[in-house]
């Protein structure tokens, strides 16, 4: 039998011939990843087992995103824990001040994650990377310290669900839209240590920066991984982002699959997740009467350029609601200076909106955005958990930067065609 994504990738890695789903195999890594919250962790144990160096100081990615500019004394001294052991590993790549953007947007801008590698990191969202080819997944910080220290780690042959989406996207319908509409349909468990391998005749219309977004919310159905495969949308992508020598990546013929999925999207509407679990999902029409007291763009989800395109499409020569907050948080500085050279920061400026420096903020609840008892929230983030933007009394309803930026202009949630 031919092998799917997820284990052909892993048996590039693997000096052990991959046979089944379930087959515990060591395997190679091609990038270790940990950021303000995650890393810290993962120092005090690399201490604790006394490993003297990293395995290679131009393979381990410490990014200060989650907290920075640092918001407290808390995690200013997390900063300081990471900073120090950057420096005292000769750490390549660290991030922290002017050069910091949120991590899955920063790392593939980078060229520093792509096709065929393994990428294992302390943020649960590190597979977005499969938009790109890798198979990428969360892990905890002991483990990312082994990984820090040997270079390698172990991994349970994940089974894999194929899902086949086909058709023509609508004009406000959008990645975000065929994810939460996936997860609505298989449930936050419905992946659970799976991988979702992502086909069929839609693939084309969908760039890079789409399909990160989608693998980026496998985890909240309970992926172990969300992968593409790699065409030529892929290939000039990391071409573009500095990577050379990549090459296209198909599943075999005879790949076997635990279950498939088959989804029409066309005539699909933009799908919203309502509070408290991104598989409460419905489409925008039916929520047009409930009321937002603030909106965000951002995030690893959708911050990205074509995020903050797409809404100020929308919002060009309108006004946000007066009763609502509209934060706007670019991913990364690249991102940032683009949408300022083109137009869009001005857009948002003269809408109403509150710009902010690149952050993962309050898709945590960290800081620049949190909500107080009884408010709503329209976020393009990923996770609608109860309390995770603010008060446990508050509501986040997950949406597209299309349904985003309308919904900050109605006041409430909107079908992007009805602004």
């Amino acid at each position: 039998m031919g092998k799917n994504l997820a284990e052909k990738i892993l048996q590039k890695h693997s000096p052990e011939e991959i046979k089944k789903p379930g087959q515990i195999i060591p395997c190679r890594v091609s990038l270790v990843l940990a950021n303000d919250i995650t890393a810290p962790l993962a120092v005090d144990s690399f201490r604790k087992m006394q490993a003297p160096r990293v395995f290679d100081a131009d393979k381990i990615a410490l990014v200060c995103d989650h907290f920075t500019p640092n918001k407290d004394i808390a995690s200013a001294e997390q900063v300081q824990k990471v900073r120090r052991f950057a420096r005292e590993m000769n750490i390549t790549h660290y991030y922290e001040g002017g050069n910091v953007g949120v991590e899955h947007a920063l790392l593939p801008e980078l060229g520093l994650v792509g096709p065929g590698d393994v990428v294992v990191g302390a943020d649960s969202h590190t597979c977005t990377y499969g938009g790109l080819g890798a198979f990428a997944t969360g892990m905890g910080s002991t483990d990312i310290a082994a990984a820090m220290a040997l270079g390698e780690t172990w991994f349970k042959v994940p089974e894999t669900i194929r899902v086949n989406m086909n058709g023509s996207l609508d004009e406000f319908t959008t990645s975000k839209d065929l994810i939460l509409n996936l997860i609505g349909r298989i449930k936050v468990d419905g992946a659970l240590y799976r991988a979702l391998e992502f086909a069929g005749d839609t693939l084309p219309e969908l760039d890079a920066e789409a399909r990160m977004t989608m693998a980026n919310m496998a985890i909240e159905a309970g992926g172990k991984a969300g992968l593409f495969p790699v065409d030529q949308v892929t290939l000039d992508y990391c071409r573009e982002h500095g990577r050379l020598g990549d090459h296209l990546l198909e599943p075999d013929g005879q790949a076997g699959y635990c279950m498939q999925v088959d989804m029409q999207v066309s005539g699909m509407p933009p799908q919203i997740a309502c509070p408290h679990l991104p598989d409460n999902v419905t489409g925008v029409d039916d929520l047009e009467e409930i009321k937002v007291d603030q909106v965000v763009l951002g995030s690893c989800t959708n911050g990205r350029i074509s995020d903050l395109r797409q809404a100020a499409h929308i919002l060009k020569d309108r006004k946000v609601n007066k009763n609502v907050r509209f934060i706007v948080l670019p991913a990364t500085p690249k991102i940032y200076a683009q949408a300022l050279e083109e137009g869009l920061l001005e857009i948002f400026l003269k809408a109403g909106g509150i710009i902010g420096p690149p952050t993962c903020g309050p898709c945590l609840g960290g800081h620049m955005g949190i909500l107080a008892s009884g408010e709503t929230c329209l976020a393009t983030t990923n996770r609608n958990f109860k309390g995770r933007m603010g008060s446990l009394e508050s509501k986040v309803y997950l949406g597209s930067p299309y349904v985003a930026a309308s919904t900050a202009v109605a006041g409430r949630i909107i079908h992007p065609a009805r602004v």
